[in-house]
Protein backbone atom coordinates (compact mmCIF):
# COMPACT_ATOMS: atom_id res chain seq x y z
CA UNK A 1 0.00 0.00 0.00
CA UNK A 2 1.44 3.39 -1.02
CA UNK A 3 1.80 5.97 1.66
CA UNK A 4 0.15 9.33 1.35
CA UNK A 5 2.58 11.99 0.05
CA UNK A 6 3.82 14.41 2.65
CA UNK A 7 4.16 18.16 2.14
CA UNK A 8 7.87 17.55 1.53
CA UNK A 9 7.27 15.23 -1.43
CA UNK A 10 3.84 16.18 -2.75
CA UNK A 11 4.24 17.71 -6.22
CA UNK A 12 0.68 19.05 -6.09
CA UNK A 13 1.67 21.26 -3.13
CA UNK A 14 4.54 22.69 -5.16
CA UNK A 15 2.23 23.35 -8.13
CA UNK A 16 -0.34 24.94 -5.81
CA UNK A 17 2.32 27.30 -4.44
CA UNK A 18 3.46 28.22 -7.96
CA UNK A 19 -0.14 28.80 -9.11
CA UNK A 20 -0.69 30.98 -6.02
CA UNK A 21 2.44 32.94 -6.95
CA UNK A 22 0.78 33.83 -10.25
CA UNK A 23 -2.31 35.13 -8.42
CA UNK A 24 -0.29 37.18 -5.93
CA UNK A 25 2.01 38.59 -8.64
CA UNK A 26 -1.00 39.63 -10.72
CA UNK A 27 -2.49 41.35 -7.70
CA UNK A 28 0.57 42.92 -6.06
CA UNK A 29 3.53 42.82 -8.44
CA UNK A 30 7.00 41.44 -7.75
CA UNK A 31 8.17 44.15 -5.36
CA UNK A 32 5.14 43.82 -3.11
CA UNK A 33 5.06 40.03 -3.29
CA UNK A 34 5.08 38.63 0.23
CA UNK A 35 5.73 34.96 0.85
CA UNK A 36 3.03 35.03 3.54
CA UNK A 37 0.52 36.15 0.86
CA UNK A 38 1.62 33.32 -1.44
CA UNK A 39 1.35 30.80 1.41
CA UNK A 40 -2.13 32.05 2.30
CA UNK A 41 -3.26 31.91 -1.36
CA UNK A 42 -1.86 28.36 -1.69
CA UNK A 43 -3.40 27.37 1.66
CA UNK A 44 -0.07 26.18 3.05
CA UNK A 45 1.97 27.33 6.01
CA UNK A 46 4.99 29.59 5.55
CA UNK A 47 7.32 26.81 6.76
CA UNK A 48 5.88 24.55 4.03
CA UNK A 49 6.49 27.25 1.43
CA UNK A 50 10.08 27.64 2.67
CA UNK A 51 10.65 23.86 2.41
CA UNK A 52 9.92 24.10 -1.30
CA UNK A 53 11.44 27.51 -1.97
CA UNK A 54 14.06 28.86 0.39
CA UNK A 55 13.54 32.52 -0.45
CA UNK A 56 11.50 34.97 -2.47
CA UNK A 57 14.15 34.85 -5.22
CA UNK A 58 14.06 31.04 -5.21
CA UNK A 59 10.28 31.13 -5.56
CA UNK A 60 10.44 33.64 -8.42
CA UNK A 61 13.09 31.60 -10.25
CA UNK A 62 10.97 28.45 -9.89
CA UNK A 63 7.92 30.42 -11.00
CA UNK A 64 9.68 31.52 -14.20
CA UNK A 65 10.47 27.88 -15.02
CA UNK A 66 6.89 26.89 -14.13
CA UNK A 67 5.56 29.50 -16.57
CA UNK A 68 7.91 28.27 -19.28
CA UNK A 69 6.76 24.68 -18.68
CA UNK A 70 3.10 25.75 -18.91
CA UNK A 71 3.80 27.62 -22.15
CA UNK A 72 5.70 24.63 -23.60
CA UNK A 73 2.91 22.22 -22.62
CA UNK A 74 0.34 24.51 -24.24
CA UNK A 75 2.29 24.71 -27.50
CA UNK A 76 2.81 20.94 -27.50
CA UNK A 77 -0.92 20.36 -27.04
CA UNK A 78 -1.79 22.92 -29.73
CA UNK A 79 0.47 21.33 -32.38
CA UNK A 80 -0.09 17.66 -31.49
CA UNK A 81 -0.95 15.59 -34.54
CA UNK A 82 -0.42 18.45 -36.99
CA UNK A 83 2.28 19.02 -39.56
CA UNK A 84 3.48 21.63 -42.02
CA UNK A 85 1.76 25.02 -42.08
CA UNK A 86 -1.07 23.74 -39.87
CA UNK A 87 1.40 22.92 -37.10
CA UNK A 88 3.03 26.36 -37.30
CA UNK A 89 -0.34 28.12 -37.50
CA UNK A 90 -1.59 26.26 -34.41
CA UNK A 91 1.52 27.40 -32.49
CA UNK A 92 0.95 31.01 -33.55
CA UNK A 93 -2.73 30.84 -32.57
CA UNK A 94 -1.66 29.46 -29.19
CA UNK A 95 0.73 32.40 -28.67
CA UNK A 96 -2.09 34.87 -29.37
CA UNK A 97 -4.51 33.09 -27.05
CA UNK A 98 -1.92 32.65 -24.31
CA UNK A 99 -1.12 36.35 -24.31
CA UNK A 100 -4.79 37.34 -24.57
CA UNK A 101 -5.66 35.40 -21.44
CA UNK A 102 -2.42 36.03 -19.56
CA UNK A 103 -3.22 38.36 -16.68
CA UNK A 104 0.39 39.26 -15.80
CA UNK A 105 0.66 41.51 -18.86
CA UNK A 106 0.20 44.56 -16.64
CA UNK A 107 3.37 43.58 -14.77
CA UNK A 108 5.35 45.23 -17.58
CA UNK A 109 3.84 48.57 -16.54
CA UNK A 110 4.43 48.04 -12.83
CA UNK A 111 7.79 46.27 -12.83
CA UNK A 112 9.57 46.63 -16.17
CA UNK A 113 12.94 45.49 -14.74
CA UNK A 114 11.48 42.15 -13.70
CA UNK A 115 9.77 41.67 -17.06
CA UNK A 116 12.97 42.55 -18.95
CA UNK A 117 14.96 40.11 -16.81
CA UNK A 118 12.45 37.32 -17.53
CA UNK A 119 12.37 38.16 -21.23
CA UNK A 120 16.15 38.00 -21.43
CA UNK A 121 15.89 34.44 -20.15
CA UNK A 122 12.81 33.37 -22.15
CA UNK A 123 13.39 34.97 -25.57
CA UNK A 124 16.20 32.65 -26.72
CA UNK A 125 14.10 29.64 -25.67
CA UNK A 126 11.03 30.89 -27.53
CA UNK A 127 13.14 31.74 -30.58
CA UNK A 128 14.65 28.26 -30.73
CA UNK A 129 11.28 26.54 -30.37
CA UNK A 130 9.53 28.67 -32.98
CA UNK A 131 12.45 28.30 -35.41
CA UNK A 132 11.97 24.51 -35.31
CA UNK A 133 8.39 24.97 -36.56
CA UNK A 134 9.20 27.30 -39.48
CA UNK A 135 10.39 25.60 -42.65
CA UNK A 136 13.08 26.94 -44.95
CA UNK A 137 16.53 28.40 -44.78
CA UNK A 138 15.33 31.71 -43.29
CA UNK A 139 13.56 30.05 -40.37
CA UNK A 140 15.93 31.69 -37.89
CA UNK A 141 15.14 35.20 -39.15
CA UNK A 142 11.41 34.47 -39.32
CA UNK A 143 11.43 33.07 -35.77
CA UNK A 144 13.22 36.20 -34.54
CA UNK A 145 10.51 38.36 -36.13
CA UNK A 146 7.72 36.23 -34.63
CA UNK A 147 9.22 36.46 -31.15
CA UNK A 148 9.78 40.22 -31.40
CA UNK A 149 6.19 40.80 -32.56
CA UNK A 150 4.93 38.67 -29.66
CA UNK A 151 7.05 40.66 -27.20
CA UNK A 152 5.76 43.97 -28.57
CA UNK A 153 2.17 42.82 -28.17
CA UNK A 154 2.95 41.64 -24.64
CA UNK A 155 4.68 44.81 -23.51
CA UNK A 156 2.73 47.45 -25.42
CA UNK A 157 -0.50 45.69 -26.32
CA UNK A 158 -2.88 47.25 -28.79
CA UNK A 159 -4.65 45.86 -31.78
CA UNK A 160 -7.01 42.96 -31.90
CA UNK A 161 -6.12 39.29 -31.51
CA UNK A 162 -6.86 38.90 -35.24
CA UNK A 163 -4.35 41.64 -36.10
CA UNK A 164 -1.77 40.11 -33.77
CA UNK A 165 -2.24 36.70 -35.40
CA UNK A 166 -2.02 38.21 -38.89
CA UNK A 167 1.30 39.85 -37.96
CA UNK A 168 2.68 36.58 -36.58
CA UNK A 169 1.53 34.67 -39.65
CA UNK A 170 3.12 37.21 -41.98
CA UNK A 171 6.43 37.10 -40.11
CA UNK A 172 6.40 33.29 -40.13
CA UNK A 173 5.65 33.18 -43.87
CA UNK A 174 2.12 31.85 -43.58
CA UNK A 175 0.13 34.14 -45.86
CA UNK A 176 -3.63 33.88 -46.43
CA UNK A 177 -3.15 31.90 -49.66
CA UNK A 178 -0.97 29.26 -47.93
CA UNK A 179 -3.55 28.92 -45.14
CA UNK A 180 -6.36 28.39 -47.67
CA UNK A 181 -4.26 25.87 -49.63
CA UNK A 182 -3.52 23.99 -46.42
CA UNK A 183 -7.23 23.93 -45.55
CA UNK A 184 -8.12 22.57 -49.03
CA UNK A 185 -5.39 19.91 -48.92
CA UNK A 186 -6.12 18.83 -45.35
CA UNK A 187 -9.76 19.25 -45.12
Amino acid sequence: MASRPTADTDPSTRRRILAATFVVLARAGRRKLQLSDVAAEAKVSRPTLYRYFGSKEGLLEAFALYEQDNFDAGIATAIAGLDGPDRLDAALRFIVEFQRTYSLGSLADVEPEHVLHQMKRALPIMHERIARLIPGQDNDVAAAAVVRIAVCHYVIGGGTPQQFLAELRHAAGIGPSRRRLSQVVNG
